[in-house]
């Protein structure tokens, strides 16, 4: 109950992010360096080589209106997911709080 409130603040967030289609902002709200990735480590980068490609207009959009859903990981983390089309977009909690903590290839 505590988790799915503090999601639901959080998601309150990053869709405010989403329709300001503010880069700077959800890369505030995701875990950086993006996907482990060194090359990704701050919001200029996540802008450059995450936002533009994943979060075009159809995508903000979908990840607006779609209800995400809850799933506990192998490794206990619990995570939220919304899909849009062919992607996956992975909530976490981590000690920071809820963050987007990955994109992935809906299969």
């Amino acid at each position: 109950q505590a988790l799915q409130k503090e999601f639901e603040e959080f998601i309150a967030k990053f869709r405010a992010a989403l329709k300001a289609d503010d880069a700077v902002a959800v890369a505030g709200l995701s875990q950086l360096p993006f996907q482990e990735d060194k090359a990704v480590h701050d919001a200029a980068q996540f802008r450059a080589k995450i936002y533009r490609s994943n979060f075009k207009a159809p995508d903000r959009a979908c990840l607006q209106r779609k209800k995400a859903a809850y799933d506990r990981d192998e490794a206990k983390n619990d995570n939220y997911y919304i899909i849009c089309s062919e992607r996956i977009f992975i909530f976490t909690k981590t000690p920071a709080g809820f963050l987007l903590t990955d994109i992935g290839v809906n299969d």
